[in-house]
């Protein structure tokens, strides 16, 4: 996920759109903060979100089992911050803001990694 501020999200778009050479996705409705681009980079998808805040890039953790994956990356030393609806906002010790989310891509779980429980 890249986060844009309203006023760079256009060239945020155009740049990352073109430095990682996959062209944006249209949006169909404006008002949707995100823009996400086409394909894959390195196996990750990549979408750009429309925040007020700073910019910044930050990861989405997409599993199958939000409250498991939070409890797990807690044992290793991330705080949760803010909960919205079904995903948790969280912060790495090194400070990092990253989310658990329940899936979102159409091939979830195709190349997910698998935990022992």
């Amino acid at each position: 996920m890249i986060d844009c501020p309203p006023d760079r999200m256009d060239a945020g778009v155009d740049f990352w759109g073109n430095a990682l050479n996959m062209p944006p996705r249209v949006r169909e409705n404006p008002s949707n903060p995100y823009v996400f681009l086409e394909g894959h980079a390195g196996g990750f998808f990549v979408l750009l979100q429309q925040i007020d805040e700073n910019a910044r890039i930050h990861l989405d953790f997409e599993t199958d089992d939000v409250d498991a994956e939070v409890k797990r990356l807690e044992a290793l030393g991330a705080k949760r911050k803010q909960q919205m609806d079904s995903f948790w906002i969280m912060e790495a010790p090194s400070g990092h803001v990253f989310c658990v989310v329940p899936p979102q891509s159409n091939d979830f779980p195709g190349d997910a990694q698998l935990w022992d429980d």
